[in-house]
């Protein structure tokens, strides 16, 4: 039997280059987001039956005009060191009459390619966070058009990024978000992007799949499955219903050639919204939080407990003091439905729950002692990594800091109602080590201005000038106290 191999559709789609650069490059990933996002939403208008609906030539035609303008190319460029010889061959022979030759550092350019969703008229794009990961540059294509482009933020855990342009009154197209979870298998959908770098193409296929999980893609997985074809260079592409609608975002192929094999998979438009107006507004991804340690039930769990089904996850322990505590989950018990949704295993749980937004109430129905049962439940807040990680605050201070959230008020002890960012690693030797600072320091000030969350913090490092000291207000062991960070290179 055939080994079969997943890849997830690469931006890599150029080459590398070796040369000395001069110029040092500024590495942004954030951006200076407005509190509200507004996206191009309408109203459901599918016909009763999409099943009957076929994708005619004119059709696809009116959906390609419409859909295009809103898809752009992605160009990404690292940058990175190699040690080498001056010899342009490793070869024994130059070694034999130059012992121990002198080693010189060379800086080298990989490109790669990936493609976007236009999200919002003042440029907001969508894209996979595989497409820009590591990148120290983005250029964005659209038409004929380039514009630098900066990373908002990105997500590891669903694959998302956002990246924002400067339209500099250039008029942008932003794509029309459909519902992901009205998609039906066997629904015609169409994907567009640029395939080993042919921009804007467009293939047709139908829904051959919702929900896929457990592929080992992302932490939280719940994809699109389809068999438009997808390719090298679609990442980040418009996966459309016959409306015209965003449903998904191309995210990968499962393939043993590396090409379209007629299985490929897309993050569903309602997660990726989410993540996205997380990310701008609040500058980290806000997950819910349920509070409870879950297991698959085999057949030997299934037996145990006198179930006759093998969907659900088991409950085999409550976090105290969590959201699912206080609303009366126990061990033992056995989670069937949330909102009236059959729940498959620990991952679609996990996916459903991370999925809500802090503060939802869900309706859970569970099984405990042989009857079911309602429980109402409002969500807490995951602790989260700050995923619109800001470049500058490592480059410029050396140390890492997360918002204060509950979770993170346990871990450090933090008074309720504090305000401020907490400080949860620093670099020994860096900018901030020296000036003192500590894991756990509560930053509340940035230049006698206030910050109050990860986003704020890093727009004021931002902005702080480049060699000048930087003045913190910070609370250690519930004091208040100045530090001067010296002055930097």
């Amino acid at each position: 039997m055939k080994r079969v191999y997943l890849y997830i559709v690469p931006l890599i789609a150029g080459a590398v280059l070796g040369f000395a650069i001069s110029a040092q490059l500024n590495i942004t990933n954030t951006s200076d987001a407005g509190e509200k996002v507004s996206v191009r939403e309408v109203e459901p208008d599918k016909p009763d039956d999409v099943l009957d609906v076929l994708p005619t030539g004119k059709v696809l035609n009116e959906i390609a005009k419409q859909v295009k303008p809103s898809v752009v190319s992605i160009t990404s460029e690292r940058i990175y060191k190699l040690r080498t010889t001056p010899f342009p061959f490793e070869d024994d022979f130059f070694h034999f009459f130059f012992n121990n030759p002198p080693m010189f550092e060379r800086e080298f350019k990989e490109f790669g390619l990936g493609s976007g969703v236009i999200i919002t008229e003042d440029g907001y794009i969508l894209t996979n966070n595989h497409v820009v990961k590591d990148a120290d540059k983005l250029t964005v294509r659209i038409d004929n058009r380039k514009y630098d482009a900066e990373i908002v933020g990105k997500d590891e855990k669903t694959d998302i990024a956002v990246v924002k342009i400067d339209p500099d009154g250039d008029k942008l197209h932003p794509a029309k978000i459909g519902d992901s979870d009205r998609l039906v298998v066997g629904e015609w959908v169409v994907a567009i992007g640029n395939p080993f770098r042919l921009e804007q193409t467009m293939t047709a296929g139908i829904v051959s799949a919702t929900g896929r999980s457990n592929i080992g893609l992302t932490e939280y997985e719940n994809f699109i499955q389809t068999d438009c074809a997808i390719n090298p260079g679609n990442s980040g592409g418009a996966l459309v219903n016959l409306n015209g609608e965003l449903v998904g975002i191309n995210t990968a192929i499962i393939s043993r050639s590396g090409g379209s094999e007629g299985v490929g998979l897309a993050i569903p438009i309602n997660i990726a919204k989410s993540v996205m107006q997380s990310i701008i507004t609040k500058g980290y991804v806000s997950r819910g939080w349920l509070g409870v340690y879950i297991q698959n039930i085999n057949e030997n769990l299934k037996e145990a407990f006198g179930l006759d089904t093998d969907k659900g996850v088991l409950v085999s322990s409550v976090v105290e003091d969590s959201p699912a505590e206080k609303a009366g989950i126990e061990s033992g018990d056995v989670i069937l439905k949330i909102d009236g949704k059959e729940i498959e295993n620990t991952l679609d749980l996990r996916t459903k729950i991370a999925s809500s937004s802090p503060g939802t109430r869900v309706t859970i129905t569970l099984l405990r002692n042989g009857k079911e049962k309602n429980i109402d439940v409002i969500l807490g807040e995951m602790e989260h990594e700050q995923v619109a990680e800001n470049a500058a605050s490592r480059e410029k201070l050396g140390l890492v800091v997360k918002n204060i959230t509950p979770e993170t008020a346990r871990s450090f002890d933090i008074p309720q109602g504090t305000e401020g960012v907490v400080i949860t690693d620093v670099e020994p030797g860096s900018r901030a080590d020296e000036a003192g600072l500590k894991k756990g320091d509560i930053i509340k000030e940035v230049n006698r201005h206030p910050v109050t969350n990860v986003k704020q913090f890093a727009e004021r490092i931002k902005e702080a000038d480049k060699g000048r000291v930087i003045l913190l207000l910070i609370e250690r062991d519930k004091a208040n106290l100045f530090v001067a960070i010296p002055e930097g290179e």
